[in-house]
């Protein structure tokens, strides 16, 4: 059985870092090798490049320019490479915001992902606060939040979070600061088996 997880959340909720950290313990859980496909390693060179020409600006990843034209053939571009991967039989740990995705309860929707019933779908909502993110997002000093920094009035009104319908199979994470107990037990979620699964490797913290 193949694997396709994603793990979707606003800037600053640690998407990436939690993908990195779990991809080894469920390469050993599930004795099957997986791929990771981060939005911004596939497509940030790219996308400045494109940017760069149309705007003058090759960090803008948030303006209604990058949202209209750039946002979807990004995202349809990470699914076909997550999708011959699976085809190969390399589960695959899919990382970019998706939170339109996510509202619209896309990623669970077999014939818009393209996915087969043999392959197993988690969909990991990676969150903290609106400040701890801010922080983050300040810290990390990455050229691409420029926008969203310069804007945050604006950018704030995209964040959420699930509640109600949306959360149905959506595996919740808080990011803020996980304990090692809070790694495994999203795991076992991922791998789908019981929380006292025998002989489970310990998620590095």
């Amino acid at each position: 059985m193949t694997r396709l997880v994603f793990f979707c959340g606003h800037a600053g909720t640690g998407k990436t870092t939690l993908a990195k950290k779990l991809i080894g313990p469920l390469m050993k859980a599930t004795a099957s090798p997986f791929c990771l496909l981060d939005k911004d390693t596939l497509y940030g060179s790219y996308s400045a490049a494109a940017m760069g020409m149309l705007t003058g600006d090759p960090n803008d990843r948030d303006s209604p320019l990058f949202l209209e034209h750039l946002r979807e053939p990004e995202y349809r571009g990470l699914l076909d490479t997550a999708r011959d991967n699976l085809a190969l039989g390399v589960s695959a740990l899919v990382v970019g915001p998706l939170s339109r995705e996510v509202r619209e309860r896309r990623l669970f929707d077999r014939a818009w992902l393209g996915v087969d019933a043999n392959v197993a779908l988690r969909v990991v909502w990676v969150h903290t606060s609106e400040e701890t993110a801010h922080q983050r997002i300040v810290a990390r000093g990455n050229p691409n939040d420029a926008y969203k920094l310069a804007h945050w009035d604006e950018y704030r009104q995209r964040r959420f979070v699930p509640s109600g319908d949306l959360c149905e199979d959506l595996l919740m994470f808080d990011n803020t600061a996980p304990a090692a107990a809070d790694y495994e037990a999203l795991l076992a979620r991922i791998v789908g088996e019981p929380l006292a699964v025998s002989g489970m490797p310990p998620v590095p913290v």
